[in-house]
C-alpha cells in the first residue's frame, strides 16, 4: 500500500472519529485506519456490561490496572493487571469491576468497528437504566453491529439483525 498509515499518539491522545466520545473510551486505532482488520481502545469499566454476544468480532482485553470480572461459560473468571482474557465470537460473556475502583483496559475487537458502535451509543443518548445499561437500549443500536445483549427474562439473545 503507497498511502502512509504512521500514527503516534501521545498520552492522553486519540483517533478522531464521526462523534466526541466520553474519556472512558478512549479510541486509540479505528477499523479505517488498519483496513478495518481490528479497533483498539483503551476503556475504563465504570459500569457493569451485560451478558451479550458479537456475532462478527471477537474480543481481547488486557487489564493495565485494577481488576475485572470477566463472566463466560457460566463461571466469573478474575483478570488482574497484566493479565488478560479472550473472548470469542458468539459466546456470551459480561464484564464488570471486580475492585474497588473500575479498571482501566485495553479493548481489541477483531474485525473493527467497535468503536463506530460506541459513537452511536453517543449519539443515541442516553442507555442507562437506573444507573445500569439498559440491554433493550443497547440491543437498538448494537443490532446492526452483529451484538444482541441478554434482556432479563430471556435465556439468551436471539437474532441480531
Amino acid at each position: 500500500m503507497s498511502e502512509n498509515r504512521f500514527t503516534l499518539l501521545r498520552t492522553g491522545e486519540v483517533r478522531p472519529g464521526r462523534v466526541k466520545v466520553p474519556p472512558a473510551f478512549a479510541v486509540k486505532v479505528r477499523a479505517d485506519d488498519v483496513e478495518g482488520r481490528f479497533s483498539l481502545l483503551e476503556v475504563t469499566v465504570a459500569r457493569p456490561i451485560p451478558m451479550h454476544r458479537h456475532e462478527w468480532a471477537d474480543e481481547y482485553v488486557y487489564v493495565l490496572e485494577g481488576e475485572l470480572a470477566a463472566e463466560y461459560g457460566g463461571e466469573v473468571h478474575i483478570v488482574r493487571a497484566g493479565e488478560s482474557v479472550f473472548l470469542p465470537k458468539g459466546e456470551l460473556h459480561a464484564l464488570r469491576s471486580a475492585g474497588e475502583r473500575p479498571p482501566r483496559v485495553i479493548q481489541v475487537s477483531s474485525p473493527g468497528g467497535w468503536e463506530c458502535f460506541v459513537e452511536d451509543l453517543v449519539e443515541a443518548g442516553p442507555v442507562t437504566a437506573g444507573g445500569a445499561f439498559d440491554p433493550v437500549r443497547l440491543n437498538e443500536i448494537g443490532a446492526k453491529y452483529g451484538m444482541r445483549y441478554l434482556v432479563p427474562g430471556e435465556e439468551e439473545p436471539v437474532g441480531t439483525a
